[in-house]
């Protein structure tokens, strides 16, 4: 099951760049996703309270489970629809593959890996970081836009806060279940998504929102979180850490094809190798990681 859950994260979050930059043309995009959470977290939570699989949830439950909320769905997750109005949405998901090279340095800096990096991790750490070059070097004409720049810069940190979540969330669980953990992430992530945008968003914006970005916010609620936000946070209790950020190696090529074929954006070479150099990094990493174990 768990292996299941994670060919879902793996195969559907590569289409939520396509119809998250849909969904932000027309829509606020901090209100976009905070919707989109909090919605899907509350529903989450009924579905728990009817089946009666919610138990008995404490403050300090709440508290616990809102940290990586705060981490992966508002600065992790959230900040990537701001971000995805000024760079194409291939070049986001290509930024995120790099999340597993935080991770491990991430995990020995804070003590919680401090078993000595052995030849295969090393080699993926090398590979990733030649990966980050190459994304700037293949973008460097359009980083001397200040928008631009902007947003890959913020892809980047939205990366560091979902690896420190990742991480948090593996080694300081809920006891309250899996999915009651994912409807606390998913609605204190939104609902602090929602109060940024009452005061960063253009709120004039609502009166415009077209049909597409409707749409792509109801697929983002059923399939991007409720559904998949789920299985992330079931695989990540019941694998490692390293293991389940494999969904980085499907996510950027799904995303990558889908801008290219359906909305003209471009896909050079040096994107292409890129990709490659990245995905060989995390290859490497969670090959050094089995090693280990």
């Amino acid at each position: 099951m768990a292996y299941l859950a994670l060919a879902v994260v793996c195969i559907v979050w590569g289409t939520t760049y396509f119809a998250l930059l849909i969904g932000v043309k027309t829509f606020p995009p901090f209100i976009f996703s905070g919707i989109r959470q909090f919605v899907a977290g509350i529903l989450l939570f009924i579905f728990l309270l009817a089946t009666g699989k919610l138990g008995r949830l404490s403050r300090r439950d709440l508290v616990r489970g809102a940290i990586p909320g705060i981490l992966m769905i508002t600065l992790g997750n959230g900040v990537i629809g701001w971000s995805e109005r000024y760079i194409p949405s291939g070049l986001a998901a290509l930024i995120v593959s790099v999340t597993p090279v935080y991770i491990v340095v991430i995990n020995y800096i804070t003590g919680t890996d401090r078993k000595k990096p052995n030849i295969h991790v090393i080699t993926g750490l090398l590979l990733g970081s030649l990966g980050v070059i190459l994304i700037f070097r293949d973008n460097i004409k359009d980083i001397a836009r200040p928008d631009y720049f902007a947003g890959m810069i913020v892809v980047f940190a939205a990366c560091l806060a979902w690896a420190f979540g990742s991480i948090y969330a593996k080694y300081k669980p809920l006891h309250t279940g899996v999915l009651t953990s994912a409807a606390i992430q998913m609605t204190s992530g939104g609902l602090a998504l929602l109060l940024t945008g009452l005061f960063v968003d253009d709120l004039s914006e609502l009166k415009t929102v077209s049909r597409e970005s409707v749409l792509s916010l109801l697929y983002l609620i059923v399939f991007g979180s409720l559904l998949t936000y789920s299985c992330f946070v079931y695989a990540l209790k019941k694998l490692p850490v390293g293991l389940v950020s494999i969904y980085t190696y499907i996510n950027p090529f799904i995303a990558l094809l889908l801008g290219f074929f359906l909305l003209d954006e471009k896909l050079t070479w040096i994107t292409a190798l890129a990709l490659l150099t990245t995905l060989s990094g995390v290859y490497f990493i969670n090959h050094g990681y089995r090693k280990k174990t």
